[in-house]
């Protein structure tokens, strides 16, 4: 098919082919389109159809070799062509039915059965699709790649590696190849050979393919769009990338996943595919909420779409608390529900929707789902000791993963019933459900960390919340700034609570140690972990009524202004500078003048420095304004909270 076979005699100018030559397919189909006769000839229809499919636009390619097999209805080769660009094109049934035309001719018989096979395939007619297969002669290099191929489809990780490694040996090193054998390590969950051998085919791009712009993208340097050639695609580079990505996202890489979508072969929006599009959104989602939706929900209505595109859609609605959106969905996508969510993930998007109009039902549907993982994961764990004491590591290796993927199906479901009652406040009740759970998920960060937040939050249990957070924490002290910085407050405080103030300002001086040497890396970046944490003991103090000291904490926590003031850290501070106010107010507390006036120039400051700074975050389904409205503005809310104490201190 890519062969010039098809690019005959007809009366275009040298222009034409030198472009093709020079691969600039599509400056040569703006020229093929600038001469009239291009579109009705057999040469201008045969280049325009070639052009289009090196493009990969295999609508248009299908087209022109309708038109083609229409005009010359002997050549068979028209008809392989249009064939191809129906399949690639997702026209499945027409394909076959194309294809059907040229099963009899022994010429194309091989190339039919293959092609025939992977209309199958993509068909999710397994059984046919193995029979096809199984027809093409055992000599056929393609063959063992095929069987592969439906092993994957069919679950069988490990043998379809097994074959896919044994077409590497024998064919040497392919970029498709060796890409297969890394999405099947994925699925196996061994991380480190499938980066490996995503690393050897992006490797290989650089080296054989400079043009392509690999990483240039990254580096800041403007680069124009490789398009969607055959070029592109032969590489594998774009799968590979994709694949990386996923990994470092399921690693909680999240900056390593986003920087392997910037890494490959730049294009244009419009150029993306189906994988890339979705990556972007579902990894850049906490930057851009409003983004991430409009891309899943854009590629809901394309055919055909990446298959976690509906659940992750779903998820991410639920996560973010637009239930009506996911229960919308849901009602409009009824034939998707059946071939793109697992009986377990529509229970429990059907559990989380229910809650938001009768939480005991839906709490009765949660505990429903939890006591039959908490069953499957005995019975698991029974299995897994009993492969231990028979010494089969490789089955005991496959029943741990068994265990772990329960689990992780078990872990969702169990905070969803807990954050029922964290929504009303009922902690000890929150506190009840973990400790049930303890036998399975005790060894699970997940786990250890919402029990730390449950007995922070009863104000009695600092220490044992001491116990939970400080193994968190640790796991990650080199890099501290990666830990959330609610938990690191969290932390401080229960030190504090619990008389360990040595060990509070120790953390405090590690983490802002970090961030000082971070902004002398980095010094238009903003980290608010410090500052975070000041504001929480500030605000501790001020809700037990010290609020000289609390308040003071406050506003040492937001210097410099230029770089601690944000959205969230100011919530927290006009929470205390609030109730500070009310006290005052209610007489029920005196503050000297001289913090008054202290306080009357940091929100002096706080209008200065808080014109741009928004208030209130932008709806994840509304537009993010460049300019937030006047109202939502830092230095709207300062001037008011300004007003507020003069006029107490005038009284």
């Amino acid at each position: 098919m890519y062969s010039a076979n098809v690019i005959n005699d007809g009366d275009f100018t040298k222009t034409v082919y030198g472009l093709i030559k020079d691969s600039r397919f599509s400056e040569a189909i703006k020229v093929l389109h600038g001469i009239p006769e291009s579109n009705s000839t057999r040469a201008g229809l045969s280049l325009l159809a070639y052009c289009y499919f090196y493009i990969q636009d295999f609508n248009n390619a299908a087209t022109y070799y309708e038109q083609l097999t229409e005009m010359y209805p002997d050549n068979d080769d028209y008809k392989l062509y249009y064939t191809q660009s129906l399949y690639q094109a997702c026209n499945y049934d027409q394909a076959f039915q194309v294809s059907n035309k040229l099963i009899d001719n022994p010429k194309y018989t091989g190339s039919i059965t293959k092609l025939q096979a992977a209309i199958k395939y993509s068909q999710e007619d397994v059984l046919s699709a193995k029979s096809l297969v199984d027809a093409c002669p055992n000599d056929d290099p393609d063959k063992e790649v095929n069987l592969g191929c439906l092993l994957y489809k069919d679950g069988n990780y490990e043998e379809a590696l097994a074959k896919f490694v044994g077409a590497l040996q024998n064919q040497g090193f392919k970029p498709y190849l060796a890409y297969n054998i890394a999405l099947c390590y994925y699925k196996l969950k061994e991380y480190g050979p499938s980066l490996k051998y995503c690393a050897d085919i992006i490797e290989k791009g650089i080296r054989d393919h400079p043009e392509l712009s690999i990483g240039m993208q990254t580096e800041g340097i403007e680069v124009r769009s490789v398009g969607n050639t055959l070029t592109l695609h032969e590489t594998s580079l774009t799968e590979a990338f994709n694949l990386k990505a996923a990994i470092e996202y399921q690693l909680k890489n999240i900056d390593a996943a986003r920087e392997a979508l910037t890494d490959m072969p730049p294009r244009a929006e419009y150029e993306l595919d189906a994988v890339t599009l979705h990556n972007q959104a579902l990894m850049n989602f906490e930057q851009n909420p409003t983004e991430g939706f409009e891309k899943l929900q854009f590629l809901l209505q394309q055919n055909p779409f990446p298959p976690e595109t509906f659940a992750n859609l779903l998820l991410l609605y639920c996560q973010h608390e637009c239930y009506d959106l996911a229960a919308d969905i849901l009602a409009e996508n009824a034939h998707l529900t059946y071939k793109y969510l697992t009986p377990y993930l529509y229970d429990f998007l059907d559990a989380i929707i229910t809650q938001q109009t009768s939480p005991s039902e839906a709490y009765q549907k949660l505990d429903e789902l939890a006591s039959r993982h908490t069953e499957q994961l005995r019975k698991l764990a029974k299995q897994v000791q009993e492969h231990r004491n028979r010494g089969d590591i490789e089955i005991v290796k496959k029943a741990i993963m068994e265990y772990e993927e329960c689990l992780d199906r078990y872990i969702p479901v169990l905070m969803a019933q807990a954050k029922i009652y964290w929504d009303i406040e009922n902690y000890p009740q929150v506190e009840k459900i973990f400790r049930k759970s303890a036998e399975f998920c005790n060894e699970h960060d997940i786990w250890r960390l919402n029990v730390a937040h449950v007995l922070f939050m009863q104000e009695n249990k600092f220490k044992e919340a001491t116990g939970f957070y400080e193994p968190l924490v640790k796991k990650s002290y080199s890099e501290i700034l990666n830990v959330n910085a609610i938990v690191l407050a969290n932390l401080c405080v229960s030190y504090i609570m619990t008389s360990q103030n040595e060990e509070a300002e120790e953390l405090m001086r590690k983490i802002e140690k970090e961030e000082d040497q971070m902004s002398f890396e980095d010094p238009d970046k903003k980290y608010f972990h410090h500052c975070i944490i000041n504001l929480v003991i500030g605000t501790l103090y001020c809700s037990k009524g010290n609020y000289e000291f609390g308040v003071s904490r406050v506003m040492k926590s937001l210097e410099p202004y230029s770089k601690k003031l944000g959205t969230d850290t100011w919530f927290y501070t006009k929470r205390c500078f609030l109730s500070l106010i009310e006290n005052l107010a209610k007489h029920m507390i005196v503050l000297r003048d001289a913090i008054i006036q202290e306080c009357i120039q940091f929100l002096e400051s706080c209008e200065l420095y808080g014109k741009s700074v928004r208030t209130v975050a932008y709806s994840t389904l509304a537009e993010e304004n460049d300019v937030p409205n006047g109202k939502e503005t830092v230095s709207y809310e300062a001037r008011k909270i300004k007003y507020l104490l003069l006029k107490l201190q005038s009284y």
